[in-house]
């Protein structure tokens, strides 16, 4: 279990509110219940930052992302709001056969809601995320994780990406694959 888990021990708190207001509380409870049940995998190269296996056990989040950003005085931990975006849209395409686009949209909004819950700037954050969504976009793509869920790549219609992708699976992840003319990116803040 994370060791900045809310309750890795103790009984759970009573809330003073009802438990359907939006509570940083409730949203560490159920960031912990994520995290217990995915593994994190950050060793591999991962267009737009982070994704997810076929089974959406592992969530990959992009070997060159730092693993905390400087806010206001305090380093924060980006995974657990990666880990949390990655799996509600998996869930919303795998289970309610959801378009990328609409998984995604959602998908950001809980992460925004994270994000807020930790009294964490939503425009300090995405601007963070934004630097390295340009970096690794542009990068050769040399490990590729073999089990990569692509439908996101799919539905974006980016199949000069998702053809470097196979390349650096069929290769086991030993050379480059060929660098894109255009590299496309997404924006990760919702408009």
């Amino acid at each position: 279990m994370p060791k900045n888990s809310c309750h890795p021990v103790s009984a759970h708190r009573r809330l003073r509110r009802p438990d359907w207001y939006v509570s940083s509380l409730m949203m560490d409870r159920a960031l912990d219940a994520i995290l217990r049940r995915i593994r994190l995998d950050r060793g591999h190269d991962i267009p737009y930052l982070a994704g997810y296996s076929l089974d959406g056990r592992t969530i990959y989040i992009d070997r060159h992302l730092p693993e905390v950003f400087n806010h206001q005085g305090r380093k924060i931990a980006v995974d657990r709001y990666l880990i949390l975006h990655e799996t509600v849209e998996k869930t919303l395409i795998d289970e309610l056969d959801l378009h990328y686009l609409h998984a995604h949209q959602i998908a950001t909004r809980a992460e925004e809601a994270a994000v807020r819950a930790d009294r964490i700037l939503w425009s300090a954050y995405d601007r963070f995320m934004q630097r390295y969504v340009k970096d690794i976009g542009d990068e050769r793509l040399t490990r590729v994780p073999a089990d990569l869920d692509l439908k996101p790549y799919r539905d974006e219609h980016d199949q000069d990406l998702i053809l470097r992708m196979e390349a650096a699976e069929g290769t086991g992840g030993r050379k480059p694959a060929v660098r894109s003319r255009t590299p496309r990116r997404r924006a990760r803040s919702p408009k």
